[in-house]
């Protein structure tokens, strides 16, 4: 990254608008980026990591930096992320330990990574007794029970959610998702693949639906973790219905985010709390915090990260829809939106089903997915029957995508775990909701026993 004082101040929207398009890609450069986070605990308590300690998060980052040749990044004198290549591993604000990955070509490549990633974990964390869970929601901790990470954004942002929601604490604190960053070509591409995957996201809720449980009990939610989200903060999260409207375009987006309040400024190794401000303000030298300072360019990018819609767009747009969960589903994921939306025939069925839905079908799909999964229904179709068109479409599109492994194997394969959903018509919370009920009974200790990453 380019030194603030090096890098041009932003004036006019109109830059904001180029910088955007200036990541469009062409179609032999489009790649996959895959994130997912997971919850940390200690395997004799079943209690969440805290930062500090021999067997807490901070010891778990020095020895994937010790045995794997990670490189240490220190705020405050404090390891708060790793990095290695193009990737990075960093701590969500509860301490949810989030792998960034490369861009890569495959998704063979994609699950190797994540599985490389996962190995190295359970090499040095089983040692000290701690291990690792992929769910959306924590099961059995309440707020008090898990640390603030010490970082500098985390304590304006945990000041300005109560603010502006009742459930942004517990977003920060207690979820976990799985998502993956794809490219575009140009504007009509970026619009094509946001109003598709904004529009069909509640079906990646309801295939990865993985968070049932809130406190130890059932909370009568399948996705708590996508219900969180409707209560964290109106002004940066949902499914942007302006989006399907005529006109959309990067310019559009940027309109929208100069008014999605501010939460913070970096400043020589230092966060300056603006919360509530606005970036458009900030553009005309109007920054009540930094009086007659413009930003650069990295304002801008830190900006975008502050946004929370079910799709968020970058240079890039990243899939935010699903929970958390294991191995499998995290190679599934990056397989779903690939073989939907890097597929032209594909992304264009995408856009065929769901022409006719409106802002608030779509508002309504979302709140009824995170309840009722693969059952909730939208103009008299089930979303189950929906997933498995698009478990099927993506399938397909996998297979004309033609990334075969030395022995002609295709994509295909990382989408078994959804096959597997759809055909048994349940989510991954009902089967667990099944053995609480039943084999567990009612005893939250065995989910960690038998998802854990081990």
């Amino acid at each position: 990254m380019t030194s603030q004082s090096e890098q041009p101040v932003l004036t006019n929207p109109r830059q904001l608008v180029a910088w955007m398009a200036d990541g469009g890609r062409a179609k032999d450069q489009w790649r996959i980026g895959t994130e997912h986070e997971k919850f940390g605990f200690h395997t004799d308590t079943l209690q969440p990591l805290p930062y500090g300690g021999p067997r807490g998060i901070q010891a778990v980052l020095s020895g994937l930096a010790e045995q794997f040749g990670w490189t240490e990044v220190d705020e405050g004198g404090d390891i708060i992320a790793l990095k290695k290549d193009d990737c990075s591993i960093t701590l969500e604000p509860g301490g949810q330990l989030e792998l960034s990955g490369g861009l890569l070509d495959n998704l063979h490549q994609t699950c190797h990574e994540v599985n490389t990633h996962l190995a190295e974990v359970r090499q040095v964390a089983e040692p000290m007794g701690v291990g690792f869970i992929g769910l959306g929601f924590h099961p059995t901790a309440k707020r008090d029970d898990i640390e603030w990470m010490p970082k500098g954004r985390y304590e304006i942002m945990r000041n300005y959610m109560p603010k502006v929601g009742q459930l942004g604490i517990d977003m920060m604190k207690r979820t976990c998702t799985v998502q993956v960053n794809l490219d575009f070509s140009d504007e009509a591409d970026m619009v094509a693949k946001l109003r598709a995957s904004l529009a069909l996201q509640p079906v990646a809720t309801a295939l990865f639906a993985n968070s049932p449980f809130v406190e130890g009990a059932p909370s009568g939610y399948l996705s708590y973790r996508s219900h969180v989200w409707t209560d964290t903060d109106p002004d940066r999260t949902g499914t942007l219905p302006w989006v399907f409207e005529s006109g959309m375009g990067y310019e559009r987006y940027v309109e929208w985010m100069l008014d999605v309040p501010m939460y913070f400024v970096q400043r020589h190794g230092r966060y300056i709390d603006v919360a509530g401000q606005s970036f458009r303000d900030f553009m005309g030298g109007r920054l009540a915090a930094l009086p007659g300072e413009y930003p650069v360019l990295s304002d801008w990018e830190d900006h975008l990260t502050t946004a929370f819609p079910e799709v968020r767009l970058k240079r890039f747009l990243e899939m935010r829809g699903a929970d958390g969960g294991p191995w499998r589903r995290l190679c599934a994921l990056p397989a779903f939106w690939v073989g939907l939306l890097y597929d032209q025939v594909n992304l264009d069925h995408c856009l065929s089903l769901i022409q006719t839905w409106s802002p608030d079908d779509h508002d309504q799909l979302r709140l009824d997915v995170a309840r009722e999964g693969l059952k909730a229904t939208i103009h008299g179709r089930s979303v189950r029957d929906l997933a498995k068109e698009c478990v099927e479409m993506a399938r397909s599109g996998l297979s004309r995508r033609q990334r075969l492994t030395g022995s002609g194997e295709d994509e295909g394969g990382f989408l078994v775990a959804l096959e597997e959903v759809v055909n048994r018509g349940t989510t991954p919370a009902e089967e667990k909701l099944a053995a609480y009920h039943g084999r567990w009974g009612q005893d939250l200790s065995a989910l960690f026993k038998e998802y854990a990453y081990y």
